[in-house]
């Protein structure tokens, strides 16, 4: 597996493959905002922070497929810079991380968030965050075993499909090198809602 780092520049956008990662990413199953954005939300991603827009291809250069939604992606991982430096608050969020189900267990997950927090760490950023429902115990397991540690609770943070709250999320985080004093993985006491969110 090799990872690649999809840019902005014209011949990228236009460029099949970007398009499919990002539908992978809106429609399958596995991802938490699965019907709650459409194509113009990544697309804004992948103008702003291609940097931040990783798919892994296979040895021969090619993205690995998932037949069932037509796609040449099988893994994908998205996110963004954002927040006050100084407030230390400056940092990678990871927006989205989708591994088709015959793909798990093989470290590809890890590997595209050891991508991602290295981006981070070359931006300056403080720590690395995400959200993850209460729920998903494998996804929280894993991100455990990658360092990451749940810094607050969301409270109704993911909504039904009717839009009605459906389930709590976790706001994990992993502190990086510029956090010395790793400031910004200290839990907070007590749960908060989405708009108390910055």
């Amino acid at each position: 597996m090799s990872t690649t780092q999809q840019d902005s520049r014209a011949e990228e956008l236009s460029n099949e493959q970007s398009t499919q990662a990002i539908a992978f990413t809106n429609l399958n199953q596995w991802t938490e905002q699965t019907g709650f954005y459409g194509i113009p939300f990544y697309l804004q991603y992948l103008a702003h922070w291609p940097e931040y827009f990783i798919v892994a291809e296979a040895p021969g250069g090619e993205l690995m497929g998932y037949s069932k939604y037509n796609t040449t992606s099988a893994f994908l991982v998205m996110g963004k810079a954002e927040g006050s430096v100084a407030r230390e608050e400056w940092h990678g969020h990871v927006t989205a991380l989708s591994v088709a189900p015959e793909f798990r267990r093989l470290g590809l997950a890890a590997k595209l968030m050891e991508l991602l927090e290295e981006i981070s760490e070359r931006k300056g950023g403080f720590f690395v965050d995400l959200f993850v429902r209460v729920s998903n115990q494998v996804a929280v397991n894993m991100y455990k075993q990658l360092g990451y540690s749940v810094y607050r609770t969301v409270i109704e943070y993911y909504s039904a499909s009717n839009g009605e709250p459906d389930e709590d999320a976790y706001d994990m985080r992993k502190a990086l090198s510029r956090d010395t004093e790793k400031k910004s993985i200290i839990p907070l006491p007590h749960p908060v809602r989405p708009e108390d969110i910055e």
